[in-house]
């Protein structure tokens, strides 16, 4: 593009030479250089300009290619907060189960809650394992070895902090910690507030391994669009109060789970995010933290995956190119 101007450039200064030669250029006019300095600087203007978006459009490009190449049903958006104009969406109104990314919607629900004075985030309540199936009412329990953060099944019957629940919740993502929380706070009003950002598809209905649920099709869901909406609202401090959303992304940033978008990053890169996998589906969704100050949000879902190790490893080199593209 750049050169394509530039050779334009030399054809108008051409043409002025042709047009003008016996009144100017014979006499070396000012006017004339004048009128060519104002010319090339406005295709270099048009040429800085117009960059970016080149740029952008073969990021969009290559990750369109590699996406295609993957075996399964994938979804990826990318926000520049720095420059909002700068966005990809690809595949983004899809409807994902969304696994354990739905809590991030519960933590912000939970964080919207304590500001409105129901509870303090330094309250303890009771560590139980029994809840209530949507479908029926009937009971059941989470089992330790289809869970993470282990250590909170020591604790039942036990008390603990809803802090310290909600971190669990996102860091080593217990299930257990996120269904005592989504009866902390109700399913149906993370939702709501998941409208009140603009994620308009996000449906968070119940909590964690209600099979009977999830056996009838009820089962909470996600689009790449809302979450990158989530994030968004997150990193601009719109989830809730500037230090509300600022402790929520020092959690996010402690995440365990770091085999999707960081994993190719260099060490020193800070990446608030939250993963979520279960048969056949791997998500991540969060926010990069650059070394100049800049950031930006980056939403990979994936479903129907038939190698999911290879298919995670491919969705994770995406996000290195992804990074690699914020870098230029």
């Amino acid at each position: 593009m750049i050169n394509n101007n530039f050779f334009l450039f030399y054809r108008l200064k051409e043409f002025i030479y042709i047009k003008y030669k016996y009144h100017f250029v014979m006499k070396k006019s000012k006017r004339f250089k004048i009128i060519v300095v104002i010319i090339f600087l406005s295709i270099l203007s048009a040429c800085k300009n117009n960059e970016p978006d080149i740029t952008l459009e073969k990021l969009k490009n290559t990750v369109e290619i590699e996406l295609d190449a993957m075996d399964g049903v994938f979804a990826y958006t990318f926000l520049d907060l720095s420059n909002p104009k700068n966005v990809i969406e690809i595949n983004t109104d899809e409807k994902f189960h969304a696994a354990s990314t739905m809590k991030v919607p519960v933590m912000i629900e939970i964080y919207k809650q304590a500001a409105n004075g129901k509870f303090n985030l330094s309250d303890s309540i009771l560590v139980k394992n029994e809840f209530k199936s949507i479908v029926d009412g009937s009971t059941y329990k989470m089992d330790i070895s289809d869970d993470s953060g282990e250590k909170l099944y020591d604790q039942i019957n036990k008390n603990a902090t809803i802090y310290d629940l909600m971190s669990d919740m996102i860091t080593v993502s217990s299930n257990l910690a996120t269904n005592i929380l989504i009866d902390l706070v109700g399913a149906k009003s993370v939702t709501a507030s998941m409208r009140d950002l603009g994620a308009d598809n996000i449906e968070v209905l119940r909590g964690v391994e209600d099979i009977k649920a999830y056996e009838l099709g009820l089962s909470n869901s996600t689009t790449a669009k809302d979450l990158m909406i989530i994030m968004e609202s997150i990193a601009n401090g719109k989830a809730g109060s500037v230090e509300d959303c600022k402790q929520m992304i020092d959690i996010l940033k402690d995440q365990h789970f770091n085999d999707m978008i960081p994993k190719y990053f260099p060490k020193s890169i800070e990446v608030a995010h939250k993963t979520g996998s279960i048969t056949g589906v791997h998500h991540d969704s969060g926010i990069v933290y650059l070394p100049d100050g800049r950031s930006f949000v980056l939403v990979i879902l994936s479903k129907e995956l038939k190698e999911f190790d290879k298919e995670t490893d491919a969705m994770a080199k995406l996000a290195k190119v992804t990074f690699d593209f914020m870098l230029q």
